[in-house]
């Protein structure tokens, strides 16, 4: 697997306390400069993205629900984001274009880990999600594919884009689609350059559906889903207590 090389810079990192909570809070500019000449601009509140840059339809999209008043979109309207966005790529370039011609040094490469778990409580014959976490990786170059019972599957499968963390590694999910049945053995393989071979990790129906009890380890332990949403929604709901004050 061809791996690609990114610069990453962490830019306009502000820690600062927000409304009544004495902790506080950090806001991140993310700027990805990959060696296969593509860019990656997001936002990050606390670790969790909130918007990115799409060149491809040259928009900014908003990755918080839609329902969520006031609008992100306008409450960030001052922010020049999609101009800002193509001048850092014009910066992106000219890095690039000077250390193509530098000695290159070997590449340092972190070996992703990986989880398998159901998005909500599974109850046979009623679709569902299973997600395959990967986490902690370095360069962004994964492939993941999943089985059914030994079988290749390529329907209901899709693919996050890659996410920074705070240590430069990245992490990434992928999902199926599928409505369980009693004994379906599921399978999620990650290929990644720092992997010798790829790893493999297995769900069966029926352990989650026979033991509830580990639903409330699965969802501590993965600290998303819930937790991401509550996380969006207290940022716009601080903001607009801001704005009314």
């Amino acid at each position: 697997m061809k791996g690609s090389t990114v610069i990453i810079f962490f830019l306009n990192t502000y820690s600062f306390p927000l409304c009544c909570f004495s902790v506080p809070h950090e806001m991140t500019y993310f700027l990805g400069c990959f060696e296969n000449g593509s860019t990656a601009i997001q936002f990050e509140f606390d670790g969790e993205e909130m918007l990115y840059v799409d060149f491809q339809t040259d928009e900014v999209v908003y990755t918080v629900p839609t329902f969520i008043d006031p609008d992100p979109s306008q409450v960030l309207a001052g922010l020049s984001i999609l101009r800002d966005a193509h001048d850092n790529k014009e910066l992106c370039s000219g890095i690039l274009g000077v250390l193509k011609y530098k000695d290159k040094a070997p590449q340092k490469e972190d070996a992703p880990n990986s989880m398998i778990y159901p998005s909500r409580e599974v109850e046979p014959g009623v679709e569902n999600s299973l997600i395959c976490f990967v986490n902690n990786f370095y360069p962004p170059s994964i492939k993941v594919s999943w089985t059914k019972n030994g079988h290749p599957l390529s329907e209901g499968v899709s693919l996050s884009r890659y996410h920074p963390n705070n240590d430069q590694t990245f992490r990434q999910f992928s999902t199926l689609t599928f409505t369980p049945s009693e004994g379906d053995i599921y399978s999620c393989t990650v290929e990644h350059p720092a992997l010798e071979t790829p790893t493999t990790r297995i769900w069966e129906a029926e352990i989650i559906k026979k033991d509830e009890s580990l639903w409330p380890d699965i969802y501590c332990g993965v600290g998303l889903g819930v937790g991401l949403l509550g996380i969006t929604v207290g940022v716009f709901f601080i903001v607009k207590s801001q704005n009314v004050a």
